[in-house]
């Protein structure tokens, strides 16, 4: 490895934008992690930074155990070196196909070139993060990467104060107060304040009309609060 694991890793980590959203996140089922990397101490690395999850999270840092690994189970994530010693990237991709046809593959890689990229593009890469990274960054890719698959989603308090925080920043850019509201809507002043501080949850019609009278449909409302 070309670098030092505190070089490659440890870093101070950046203001991340979406920190409390991941920590209301929850698991809808069982999720395997699979981490393939020669370096133990990195494969330590990125387990810890999701082990406050209830992921099952299997590591392999001997290039021989990879293809055996593969087959042992199935994955809805694999964390993947793209240089693993004495094997070729091409071999190791063609072995997930075969083996994890459902599992979403991030890649990492200390020797990052236009090739490499290209060649995780052709096999469908959920994401290419090259070293060093930020454990959070990784963090933030995996969470992400797993609730588009439907495998974690928001709490439902976490989705009241983001429903409420994108009507509150709606009503705002429109330059409407809260009595401009309750008179578009027909909803009481107290309850549409409720709402927006997210410690109400507002039924499909209240919704609706908030949405009618933001110009908005809902759709777009529910868009608004799915983190980038």
């Amino acid at each position: 490895m070309p670098l030092d694991l505190e070089d490659r890793l440890i870093q101070t980590p950046r203001p991340m934008r979406t920190p409390a959203p991941l920590r209301e996140l929850q698991s809808s089922g069982d999720i395997r992690i699979l981490i393939l990397d020669d370096d133990p101490p990195t494969c330590a690395v990125i387990q810890s930074a999701l082990s406050n999850r209830d992921f099952l999270i299997d590591t392999v840092s001997d290039p021989v155990m990879v293809e055996s690994a593969l087959r042992s189970a199935q994955y809805q994530l694999i964390v993947l070196d793209y240089v693993l010693p004495g094997l070729e990237s091409d071999q190791v991709f063609a072995w997930i196909r075969e083996t994890q046809p459902d599992a979403n593959v991030v890649v990492v890689t200390g020797y990052p070139s236009v090739d490499s990229a290209l060649n995780c593009l052709r096999a469908r890469t959920y994401d290419y993060l090259t070293k060093p990274f930020q454990v959070d960054q990784l963090r933030e890719i995996v969470f992400r990467c797993l609730e588009s698959k439907g495998l974690l989603r928001m709490t439902e308090e976490a989705l009241r104060e983001s429903l409420g925080s994108a009507i509150r920043e709606r009503r705002k850019a429109l330059g409407l107060t809260l009595s401009n509201m309750s008179d578009r809507t027909g909803v009481s002043l107290g309850y549409l304040s409720q709402i927006e501080l997210g410690k109400n949850s507002a039924s499909i019609e209240t919704l609706y009309r908030i949405c009618l009278a933001l110009g908005m449909k809902m759709s777009e409302l529910f868009q608004s609060v799915q983190r980038c």
